[in-house]
């Protein structure tokens, strides 16, 4: 996969400058406080160093630059004649060959690994964003596919139950919920107080109706139902039950027997 953006791995601003800068500084104090003791040799090791740290750490720009003032600088400070840009002899021409060659080989060994380095990051950042999106996605095909099994189940539960079915009560979604559904989802439409009325809903005693009607949850009920034969009410066992569909949450309220 060809990522473009693994060359802009360096940081960017005036920052990398300064840390530049100072790097330079720090290599030319330590070159000056050891040449007592090095004299000409290795002139601009100290420089190939900085300007390998550069790159590491603030990219190839920065470490150009310190490359090319770090040899101007060894040139005219640890080169004999010291303090003397005019005269050009064989140790210059070696300084000026070598010390550009090796640093160039450094820093663009460097440079490649840093991209492929941030390469691999962007990789690993496009494939842990990708696969968040399939578990998302397979979260939704589950959330759709229990909804769909509930709302077969609910069907069948009514179609089965139909002669002691009492009533159906919609419930209101939470607004998490409402979101996920969507403005034009069917659950935007559900009010807490809908009821639904089943066969027998007429035949429950008012007081029961009003009960149920503010305080309805799935488990056991014992509901006071008139019978067929006269007009006086008894009580039944009934059994409320939840289902949640693409639609909404259901409660459904039926007579045990």
């Amino acid at each position: 996969m060809e990522i473009r953006n693994a060359r802009l791995w360096a940081p960017r601003g005036a920052r990398r400058w300064y840390i530049a800068a100072g790097t330079l500084i720090v290599a030319s104090t330590v070159r000056l406080a050891l040449h007592p003791l090095l004299g000409p040799i290795m002139p601009a090791t100290a420089f190939c160093i900085a300007a390998a740290l550069v790159e590491y750490v603030c990219g190839l720009a920065p470490a150009l630059t310190v490359m090319f003032l770090g040899l101007g600088i060894a040139d005219y400070l640890f080169v004999p004649p010291y303090v003397n840009i005019t005269y050009f002899d064989r140790r210059d021409l070696i300084l000026v060959i070598s010390y550009p060659l090796v640093t160039l080989i450094v820093i663009v060994l460097i440079e490649r690994l840093r991209r492929e380095q941030f390469r691999a990051l962007l990789l690993a950042s496009v494939a842990q964003s990708r696969y968040e999106m399939l578990l998302r996605h397979d979260n939704e095909r589950a959330l759709a596919r229990r909804a769909v099994d509930e709302t077969h189940r609910l069907l069948r539960h009514l179609a089965h139950h139909h002669d002691g079915f009492i009533l159906i009560k919609a419930l209101e979604r939470t607004p998490a919920q409402r979101s996920h559904m969507g403005k034009g989802g069917a659950g935007a439409l559900l009010q807490a107080s809908e009821v639904e009325p089943g066969p027998l809903f007429d035949s429950v005693h008012p007081e029961d109706v009003q009960r149920l009607n503010n305080a309805l949850w799935p488990g056991s009920h014992r509901v006071r139902l008139r019978g067929a034969q006269d007009d006086e009410h008894r009580l039944i066992n009934c059994t409320c039950e939840r289902f949640t569909t693409h639609a909404g949450d259901f409660l459904v309220l039926r007579t045990e027997s």
